[in-house]
């Protein structure tokens, strides 16, 4: 199984869905399904049952949800446009992804 690619906080671009060309915030990783959770995308509509014993209020809400990692691509703020991403080894040992288009870092400081 390969490891993902995506990390939480990082700028992601969709390429593929109903929300094809939105850039967002990853909020959660699902490793396990290869799913990300991004902020502003792939929103469903829940429906919440009124319980007056915990004083919750019925309706209609809307949340997001998980999408996969293939409908996903790493957003370069140099580039502007979802990129591939390269590893690199810095001098002291670390490694950090890297825009394959550019070299420039995608690492949140």
């Amino acid at each position: 199984m390969n490891k993902m690619l995506i990390k939480k906080n990082d700028t992601v671009i969709v390429i593929a869905g109903k929300d094809k060309g939105k850039i967002g915030k990853v909020l959660k990783v699902l490793p396990e399904k290869k799913r990300v959770v991004v902020e502003k995308i792939n929103f469903v509509k829940e429906f919440i049952r009124q319980d007056q014993g915990r004083n919750i209020q019925g309706g209609i809400m809307e949340k997001e949800a998980p999408i996969h990692v293939s409908n996903l691509m790493l957003y370069c703020d140099q580039c502007g446009q979802g990129v591939r991403v390269r590893k690199k080894i810095l001098e002291d040992g670390s490694r950090i992804r890297v825009c394959a288009h550019c070299e420039s870092s995608l690492e949140k400081q």
